[in-house]
């Protein structure tokens, strides 16, 4: 059996099919939509709503750390800023090469599509650098950027990471069927 495909093709077809058709679109309104009171988003400098902020541009990604409980709902500019984030970019540099990458020297996009951009981007380093691991690629230590994946296989690492792409995608598909079903002007 060939591992690597097989790990490859459960994200490949859950973002192929179900998560990726469903950001088609995407409005800068419903980007920045925020459903309930204190949700936590991407925004402007000096607007955070978060105890924390980072950012290397204008804008800044609300978080704190800890995190609350319960946690803040978050918009979709900051579900996305995550998985480009958090989810793939650190991961893709600490085991792909690809361009440091953290919340706070992050740049995060201003509008729908320009975080549209970043995150097939990233996706596409992901699935590329995945695959280029092979089957024994994926029986090495992930190593100490991972904390609690320090010592587990790569191939933990990669479905943990699929189950986050896939965990966040729906939210944000659930976040969109939200924004269109709000009574306007909510």
């Amino acid at each position: 059996m060939d591992w690597n495909r097989e790990l490859r093709e459960q994200l490949t077809f859950g973002w192929e099919h179900l998560l990726r058709p469903r950001f088609e679109g995407l409005t800068d309104d419903e980007y920045f939509w925020e459903p309930a009171p204190g949700t936590w988003s991407v925004r402007p400098r000096g607007e955070a709503v978060s105890s924390h902020s980072a950012g290397a541009g204008d804008l800044v990604v609300d978080f704190a750390f800890p995190e609350p409980d319960p946690p803040p709902v978050t918009t979709i500019a900051w579900r996305l800023a995550h998985v480009i984030v958090g989810v793939f970019g650190m991961r893709n540099h600490a085991h792909f090469g690809g361009p440091p990458v953290d919340y706070a020297s992050h740049t995060y996009a201003a509008g729908a599509d320009e975080a549209l951009a970043q995150l097939d981007e990233h996706y596409r380093r992901w699935t590329e650098g995945v695959a280029a691991l092979g089957t024994d690629g994926l029986s090495r230590p992930c190593g100490p950027a991972e904390g609690p994946y320090a010592d587990a296989p790569l191939a933990a690492l990669v479905l943990h990471i699929h189950r986050e792409v896939l965990h966040h995608g729906a939210e944000i598909a659930l976040l969109r069927d939200l924004y269109r079903a709000a009574p306007p002007g909510t």
